[in-house]
């Protein structure tokens, strides 16, 4: 296992080239920063006498927050299709669908002389000297409509409408930012 400043880093788990703005069906897991369980709880009910025990997740505050940004996501997002989802103490699952039935596949990316240029979904490109420009692996641009642009939504509007609890309810919490995610 590599290790970055000196500590185990795993390695990504995302497919080397691969558009993350195609269509395709993707499994997700978000999960809180320092996996603390502050989406909620498991516990355990009764359905219909003692006999017959199951458990349920029972979200908290946080919990409802990230439960409603998620649906509302969906909402706002022509190209996404959720499938399947589950809420956890401290992370959550999906399987999310991106379907661009008619999306312009072009994506414009700056090159180094700051030129725009456009891809068409092609992996290299001529620049007016007819040098290739190569798009790097998993460009750190975030292509819109994909899964990247999604994710980060969604986290950005969670970590809004929580700090928005924060203030309301005067909680002695630290707010979220730039360093203090609350999902990673």
């Amino acid at each position: 296992m590599d290790k970055f400043k000196n500590k185990y880093r795993i390695q990504s788990h995302r497919k080397p080239n691969w558009d993350y703005s195609a269509d395709a069906l993707y499994f997700l897991t978000i999960v809180t920063q320092n996996r603390e369980c502050n989406l909620g709880e498991i516990k355990i009910v009764e359905t219909h006498g003692r006999a017959s025990l199951r458990n349920e997740m029972i979200l908290s505050d946080f919990g409802k927050i990230a439960e409603m940004e998620w649906f509302q996501s969906f909402k706002i997002r022509d190209e996404l299709i959720m499938h399947e989802f589950i809420l956890m103490p401290n992370h959550l699952h999906a399987i999310v669908e991106i379907d661009n039935k008619n999306r312009d596949h072009t994506v414009r990316v700056k090159n180094r002389d700051n030129a725009t240029v456009e891809t068409h979904g092609r992996a290299s490109l001529h620049d007016d000297n007819n040098d290739i420009l190569q798009i790097k692996r998993n460009p750190p641009i975030r292509l819109p409509k994909s899964i990247s642009s999604f994710m980060s939504g969604f986290k950005s509007a969670v970590n809004t409408q929580i700090d928005d609890y924060i203030d309301e309810h005067k909680l002695s919490l630290p707010k979220y930012n730039r360093n203090n995610h609350f999902s990673t």
